[in-house]
């Protein structure tokens, strides 16, 4: 028996803008997340930097 805390119902995934972000924010969907509003990108020199929201609607 594990004492898990529940998920959270908002998340802010934050990350280079590479696969790994990309499979973060699939497994979020995977756990039943969804995209919350549209995705921001910035740059700082060559480094771009991506977010995503995503939200767990409460049962």
């Amino acid at each position: 028996m594990t004492d898990d805390p529940p998920p959270l119902r908002y998340r802010l995934l934050t990350g280079t803008d590479d696969r790994a972000f990309c499979k973060r924010v699939s497994q979020a969907l995977d756990e039943g997340y969804e995209l919350y509003g549209s995705p921001a990108i910035t740059t700082h020199g060559d480094t771009v930097t991506v977010a995503q929201a995503v939200i767990k609607a409460s049962r």
